[in-house]
């Protein structure tokens, strides 16, 4: 069977393939979906699944990650990327100066769409936002997010598939998968 991840980040389906490995193909499907505006990331992702289903058809998966901080009352949540393309990892940065609390976590929610309709499935990963950026993997806010004293940036993509936030949702996901699709 073939799965579908529809994104327009191929860092997001090199991660999916990944975490996959050789028990399902994974095609990268590239589409810039909307960027729906809400709290929730699992109610995001189930937008953007109906909008790639719309126009790809067939099984697939889309996901959003909201970027929560303690210090900034949650902020950016679940407009991690508007305000990674607006002020980037040097905003979050200088918003954080001085800040003692670091503390922070990614939530990502997995949306499967397929003729029987959407399910969803979220994951979540603690840790704190560093001093600096550290590490050249991954992408998005990995170089300033750190867990067990290592930025995202600075653990192998195998690594990070394993324990991340993605990784926990497609854990969840690949379960139900299994257990219902396969």
């Amino acid at each position: 069977m073939i799965l579908k991840v529809v994104t327009g980040n191929p860092h997001k389906a090199k991660e999916v393939a990944a975490y996959f490995g050789d028990s399902v193909k994974v095609e990268h499907v590239k589409l810039d979906l909307p960027e729906y505006r809400g709290e929730d990331v699992a109610e995001i992702a189930r937008g953007k699944a109906k909008a790639a289903y719309d126009a790809v058809g067939g099984p697939l998966i889309v996901d959003d990650t909201g970027f929560y901080i303690r210090a900034l009352n949650g902020f950016p949540g679940a407009y991690a990327a508007f305000v990674l393309d607006t002020i980037g990892m040097e905003g979050i940065l200088r918003l954080m100066d001085g800040k003692a609390d670091r503390s922070a976590y990614f939530e990502t929610a997995i949306a499967y769409i397929d003729d029987d309709g959407i399910s969803t499935f979220k994951g979540r990963m603690d840790g704190e936002i560093t001093e600096s950026p550290r590490g050249e993997e991954g992408f998005g806010y990995d170089p300033i997010f750190a867990t067990d004293g290592k930025t995202l940036a600075e653990i192998p993509l195998a690594e990070k598939s394993a324990v991340s936030h993605r990784g926990r949702a497609l854990e969840e996901f690949k379960k139900w998968f299994v257990e219902n699709r396969l």
